[in-house]
């Protein structure tokens, strides 16, 4: 069966000289990787052709103007040939084994008349290329734990049409894209299951370009996605506003949050938590 790998980027040949060799040299060897460019500047047009002149398996799409990740990523889904499907960043890793652990153990939870919606994996967290971290993901998730935290991470495997039919990455959310659709694969198609198994790096070095150090753009998705798919669910319109807050954000919650969260009913766990992050910025903007 042949798995499509998107791989979206920007200016980050580097980088990405590193993610492509991770795709190109998998123990599963029926794939294509498919790297959108969106619009680099920097040699990574010259790398690419170059690296696909002695690999086939890699299919190269040239952005005219930059169009952004999420954009970047529908494209190259749009342009897989893969049965299945999957994503890498391009300042991350695979590890050797994934996509065949991820064929075989779709394959076993066929066998077992298991219907998913897509596998995730754990993930090893390196910060200036040390790892320093593996973490220890949920067995299975669902569509309303989707409101607690993002539990699957920032990549699925999945059939190509559960990507499709479930409508593409969003790409008007200025962040929690990632979120957001894993939100509708799992509305539409059931739980998330996990390969217990650390099979993808993740680059968590502290970076000014990152969403996380964007407060602005955090709020606005939020705004965004709870009208989608919150709707008059307080809990939910809880759950989801906390995730503004959690730690690797560094957001201070201010006076109109509190009011905002308590209007929705707020439960003990939730202003404690709330309490931790306003407590942990000083008090800064309330």
């Amino acid at each position: 069966m042949l798995v499509s790998v998107y791989l979206p980027t920007h200016n980050r040949v580097q980088q990405l000289a590193r993610a492509v060799g991770s795709v190109l040299s998998q123990t599963y060897n029926t794939i294509e990787l498919i790297v959108v460019d969106d619009a680099s500047s920097d040699g990574t047009a010259e790398f690419l052709r170059q690296r696909a002149r002695v690999d086939c398996r890699l299919k190269v799409i040239d952005n005219a103007t930059p169009r952004g990740a999420p954009a970047s990523r529908n494209i190259g889904i749009m342009s897989a040939s893969g049965v299945f499907v999957t994503g890498l960043d391009d300042d991350d890793e695979f590890l050797p084994g994934r996509i065949e652990t991820f064929v075989d153990f779709w394959v076993k939870l066929t066998a077992r008349g298991i219907k998913a919606s897509c596998l995730y994996a754990q993930e090893t967290w390196t910060r200036n290329g040390i790892p320093y971290r593996i973490t220890q993901k949920k067995p299975v998730v669902t569509a309303p734990e989707m409101f607690e935290a993002n539990y699957v991470g920032n990549q699925i495997f999945a059939p190509r049409n559960h990507f499709i039919e479930a409508g593409l990455f969003d790409e008007k959310l200025p962040a929690w894209q990632d979120l957001e659709f894993f939100m509708r694969v799992l509305q539409k198609f059931g739980p998330a299951y996990l390969v217990d198994k650390a099979t993808y790096s993740y680059d968590a070095t502290p970076r000014g370009d990152r969403i996380s150090v964007q407060p602005d753009r955090i709020r606005k998705a939020f705004e965004i996605i709870a009208a989608k798919h919150a709707g008059n669910d307080a809990s939910r319109s809880r759950a989801l506003f906390l995730l503004v807050f959690q730690g690797s954000y560094n957001i201070p919650p201010r006076f109109a949050d509190w009011a905002k969260f308590l209007s929705w009913g707020g439960r003990p766990k939730g202003v404690v938590r709330l309490l931790r992050a306003t407590i942990a910025n000083r008090l800064g903007q309330i």
